[in-house]
């Protein structure tokens, strides 16, 4: 999985743009509005290594619209990150919160660091110090700015950010607000960690229940029987993985940055994700065969493609050898604008990354609300829900004789808790905007659901613009 640095994922996402706004009557200088970042902070600043030594680390924030607030974005660590880089991802996350309708602007940040070069207490130093950097220029806070987790972070920094930052608002009464992603026990919600896995299981499957849609890439409907391969084994490609398998997809192939391994009878997801803990790679799986490099395996004979690595996968270099007859974009800008170009012309569909992966953002949103209102979700309501259902169970048990097992009686019985909930509120999201994405392609002939996608991006960003006159 490589990056070519002459790339241009802002540039890529503008390119998308100017293709959408051709359907839509939004005025060019409110388009440029639209398109440019709103804020852009550079920082670099010092941390004391374990060895005593000084280290000088580069990073950046950038919050790209502000036509609603707070604005949201992820942090990542990575040596290759750029401010273009974070540019690109702060713009997918304004059209992606616009296209599932969470009212967050878009945002992005990155810490240019190879995080395997660093102890433990030195990554402490270095998200600790980057949280400081954000707060005494005024952008982190529940109201103004709302980090989560991205390529290289998780819960355990999104905890140092939350902490450094109550330690600067002692008094804040929602200062567990100013990221999500957090641990459970930091006031994190139940869901989070599975999120934009489970969310792009959900628009994959909505999207192959179609079928026009499937009729016209020369598939069947349904997951069923389907062959996927999945670049990525994080956060993201793990769960997206095992939620198609468990919705009866068959995992083919998977691709990591150390290779790939290709099964034509399936692979076992979790067991994979073991073998690749103990042994720190996936290569050599059993009845597996090893592919090298692993991009290659983008290549190879499947149904769906699911790229849930990093941006610039599928080029024009590549496009053509593409077999799959559906690519879901997991990750952000996997596939270029001119290979995108590629591929529909080869026939084949794409469900674009910045509707694809917003399970993040929207259970994110949720866990935002959370932290807001100070109370889990389910929590007032569980108990009350449960006894109802319990009568309800009761008055058909003696109107019709039947006599429902214990297992069956506990699963009518229980009332939903907070993952339950969370979950229904991301399946809703996802399956609502993919019907949205869908008529707006048809109905305006845009023949894309990325075109489709970021028209119903543009129209709702515009229309915030004119509606609170901060666009005349």
């Amino acid at each position: 999985m490589s990056k070519d640095n002459s790339y241009s994922l802002f540039e890529d996402v503008c390119s998308f743009v100017d293709e959408a706004a051709q359907y839509t009557n939004i005025h060019p200088g409110l388009l440029a509005q639209i398109k440019q970042p709103n804020v852009v902070l550079k920082v670099n600043f010092p941390i004391r290594l374990d060895n005593g030594q000084y280290k000088v680390i580069e990073a950046w924030r950038i919050q790209h619209s502000h036509h609603k607030t707070p604005v949201k974005g992820g942090i990542r660590y990575s040596e290759h990150v750029t401010e273009d880089e974070v540019s690109g991802l702060a713009a997918l996350m304004t059209y992606k919160c616009a296209i599932v309708d969470i009212p967050f602007g878009g945002a992005k940040g990155g810490i240019k660091i190879r995080k395997s070069d660093f102890t433990d207490n030195e990554i402490e130093k270095i998200t600790r110090r980057y949280a400081y950097e954000l707060i005494s220029r005024d952008c982190l806070g529940p109201a103004i700015d709302v980090p989560a987790p991205d390529y290289g972070t998780g819960p355990r920094e999104m905890a140092w950010i939350v902490d450094t930052y109550s330690a600067f608002y002692p008094d804040s009464i929602n200062a567990a607000g100013c990221v999500t992603g957090k641990p459970l026990s930091l006031a994190g919600v139940d869901g989070r960690n599975e999120a934009t896995g489970l969310g792009v299981y959900f628009g994959i499957r909505e999207a192959m229940d179609v079928p026009e849609d499937m009729n016209r890439i020369g598939l069947s409907t349904g997951l069923a029987g389907k062959r996927v391969i999945v670049q990525g084994l994080g956060n993201v490609g793990f769960h997206s993985a095992k939620y198609l398998q468990e919705g009866g997809a068959v995992i083919v192939g998977i691709a990591e940055y150390e290779g790939g391994i290709y099964d034509p009878n399936g692979l076992d997801v979790e067991d994979v994700f073991r073998h690749r803990k103990e042994n720190k790679s996936i290569l050599n799986y059993k009845n597996a065969q090893n592919v090298s490099p692993s991009t290659q395996l983008l290549e190879y004979d499947c149904d769906v493609l699911v790229p849930a690595a990093l941006e610039n996968q599928i080029t024009p270099e590549n496009a053509s050898r593409i077999k799959a007859r559906l690519i879901g974009e997991a990750a952000n800008g996997p596939v270029t604008a001119e290979a995108a170009k590629i591929l529909i012309g080869m026939g084949k569909m794409i469900i674009p990354d910045f509707y694809l992966n917003a399970g993040g953002v929207t259970v994110s949103y949720f866990e935002w609300l959370k932290n807001l209102a100070r109370v889990s979700f389910g929590k007032m309501e569980k108990r009350h829900e449960a006894l109802n259902n319990q009568r309800i169970v009761d008055a058909i048990e003696s109107t019709t004789g039947v006599k429902l097992t214990p297992l069956q009686r506990k699963d009518l019985v229980r009332g939903a808790g907070e993952r339950d909930i969370v979950v229904s509120g991301l399946e809703e999201t996802m399956v609502e905007a993919y019907h949205e994405i869908r008529q707006v392609r048809d109905s305006k002939g845009t023949g894309t659901l990325r075109k489709a996608a970021l028209v119903s991006a543009l129209e709702k960003i515009a229309a915030t613009y004119l509606e609170l006159g901060i666009f005349p």
